[in-house]
């Protein structure tokens, strides 16, 4: 059994008891920004700057970070969108964490998580979530579809999480709009830039946001990745153990080479 088995497993646990016990609320503040647009009309390249305590490849990485604190330096540093991790037994995080988040920062917020039904989808609509993630490998591909319109229709955005080019032609049948590539796979958590480099000439329509998501650690990745058509980056690892993090953010958000993206 893979690492992914084995957090869908656990996830489908604590579904069951998300529906036994969960009670709707509707009292969360919310981004008056898409991140859609917002990174379709930067001149820079734009940051998801994640929130994640631990990971199962990592194990812990900044366990003692402060969620409002931290994500606050975010948006003041040039994040155009802040990733919360809510996965309890595998990356240490919370609802709460998003609660929290959502109260202190004005940017887009992403509900990362293992997202499997649509009463997890309602939750992170509760607790302000502007964007959830759904990953094709997680699910069968009609399940996927319904999650996704389900998500759409409540007036979320969607980060369509891709691995392999399967996935990609599943991603262009749904028309999804924002598609984050994977260097990472999520069945050995090997990490190959080149993932981006492979699957983002799939993509077919034009107008679809690519995210290059995991292992960007320098200028010089981000370079790499924006050739291939990318215009944001999802950074988790790299800004939670920053020791300066205007200076990585800097480094990270290079002007964006619109010649490049036109060659998609």
């Amino acid at each position: 059994m893979n690492i992914l088995d084995e957090i869908l497993i656990k996830k489908q646990q604590e579904i069951t008891e998300l529906k036994r016990s969960y009670h709707r609320r509707s009292d969360q503040k919310k981004s008056s920004v898409s991140l859609y647009q917002s990174f379709q009309q930067s001149d820079r390249m734009s940051i998801i700057a994640e929130f994640k305590r631990a990971s199962p490849s990592k194990g812990l990485i900044n366990v003692d970070a402060n969620p409002e604190s931290h994500t606050k330096m975010y948006e003041q540093f040039g994040a155009n969108a802040v990733s919360v991790l809510t996965d309890r037994p595998f990356f240490k995080g919370t609802m709460g964490d998003l609660q929290r988040i959502r109260q202190g920062i004005n940017i887009p917020v992403l509900n990362k998580d293992f997202i499997l039904d649509e009463i997890q989808i309602d939750r992170a609509l509760d607790y302000g979530a502007d964007v959830i993630l759904l990953i094709a490998a997680a699910m069968k591909p009609a399940r996927l579809e319904q999650l996704y319109r389900y998500a759409t229709g409540l007036g979320l955005e969607v980060l369509l999480e891709i691995h392999t080019q399967e996935e990609a032609t599943i991603a262009n049948d749904l028309n999804a709009n924002i598609v984050g590539i994977n260097n990472r796979d999520l069945k050995t958590f090997d990490v190959d830039l080149a993932t981006t480099e492979r699957l983002a000439e799939q993509i077919q329509d034009p107008a679809t946001l690519l995210i290059s998501e995991s292992g960007i650690k320098t200028t010089a990745d981000v370079e790499r990745v924006q050739q291939a058509g990318v215009r944001g980056i999802l950074v988790g690892e790299t800004m939670m153990q920053s020791s300066n993090l205007k200076q990585t953010f800097d480094e990270l958000r290079i002007p964006i080479n619109e010649v490049s993206l036109h060659d998609r």
